[in-house]
């Protein structure tokens, strides 16, 4: 299992989806068809993990990658456009925020 680390050598990826509680399934249901089926896949993915708030209201996404460079290259794919685009019509917005880690607690 892969540890948070203030470690320089990893591009930390936070995106924030909000939707309707209604969306909500069908919303992780696609980020995890994603993951499973691409995302995981490609070069320079470490690790990922899905967050839905108790309303079903808002999923976090926080990803690390080898390099700014590798993540930017998925989403640059034919097929990471496509599904996003896909993702897209399911929330009223989503917006990946690249981080670098500056402290680690536990």
């Amino acid at each position: 299992m892969p540890k948070i680390a203030t470690s320089h050598d990893v591009q930390t990826v936070i995106t924030t989806f909000e939707m309707t509680p209604g969306t909500c399934q069908d919303l992780m249901d696609e980020l995890t068809a994603a993951y499973e089926e691409f995302i995981s896949k490609q070069p320079g993915f470490i690790a990922a993990g899905l967050h839905v708030n108790d309303a079903q209201t808002r999923i976090a996404n926080y990803s690390q990658w080898r390099s700014r460079q590798d993540f930017q290259a998925m989403l640059r794919s034919e097929e990471m456009r496509r599904r996003n685009r896909r993702i897209h019509e399911m929330c009223k917005s989503f917006e990946p925020v690249m981080y670098d880690v500056t402290a680690t607690f536990g």
